[in-house]
């Protein structure tokens, strides 16, 4: 039944984001507010889809947590349902990619329209300037920013290098890091074709004010907070007393 549901979901996913993607490919003459309206009913049938085909639901912890300004938001990142969640649960917020996704057919020309940062991963020192640039830009617009700092998908209960991008962003900004943690990747694996049913939780961290840090010091208090936090919400992947948060 979960291969059934799963490959039902897949394809509704993909003749609902087709029109989706070339609506919002000529809506590009249209400023971005309209262009995220389009995204927005894409983005309640994905959920809704989410919802009754595959059974997934989800809860939200810390919403009093996230400062009333634009915001750079660090998250785990586990599967492809918070890259669409995300923009449900914050304000109108654009995401740091990888420039090969833009490339996708309709999914990635909705990408592009909505000005999405995309990077090339293999060029680091423009990667990262890049970030800095549409960064700042995206966010004197009024759009939060989301990095997924350890890069890629990382299995749950698995840990990977937090990369400093998000953090460089926000002294260079002077926006606050709010840091997220998820269990998303116990019912959505990236090593699975199917999805399980179940209930999702995103939890939302305290904001990091970057005033008077470094870089290498907001980046370890989003690390610490966010790895902490995983090991609360899926304590069962995590047995060993000595599985300490890295620092």
């Amino acid at each position: 039944m979960a291969a059934l549901r799963t490959a039902s979901f897949m394809l509704l996913v993909g003749l609902w984001t087709i029109p989706f993607g070339v609506l919002v490919t000529l809506a590009i003459i249209f400023p971005m507010p309209t262009r995220y309206r389009i995204i927005a009913l894409w983005r309640s049938g994905f959920m809704a889809l989410c919802h009754y085909v595959l059974g997934i639901r989800y809860r939200v912890l810390g919403r009093e947590n996230m400062p009333a300004a634009p915001a750079v938001v660090m998250a785990k990142h586990q599967s492809a349902w918070e890259t669409v969640a995300l923009q449900e649960v914050f304000p109108p917020l654009v995401f740091v990619l990888k420039k090969e996704l833009l490339r996708v057919p309709f999914f990635g020309w909705g990408l592009a329209a909505m000005k999405m940062i995309s990077i090339d991963r293999a060029a680091a020192k423009d990667a990262l300037k890049q970030v800095f640039d549409q960064g700042r830009e995206r966010l004197s617009a009024g759009y939060w920013v989301v990095i997924f700092p350890e890069g890629t998908r990382v299995a749950p209960g698995e840990t990977a290098r937090y990369k400093p991008g998000g953090a460089h962003l926000a002294v260079r900004s002077g926006a606050r890091v709010v840091p997220v943690a998820h269990n998303a990747g116990e019912f959505w694996r990236k090593d699975r074709f199917t999805i399980a049913p179940g209930l999702i939780t995103v939890s939302i961290g305290p904001p990091i004010d970057p005033a008077g840090k470094t870089a290498a010091k907001i980046n370890t208090l989003a690390a610490a907070w966010i790895e902490t936090e995983m090991r609360r919400l899926s304590p069962h992947l995590y047995p060993a007393a000595a599985d300490a948060v890295p620092a």
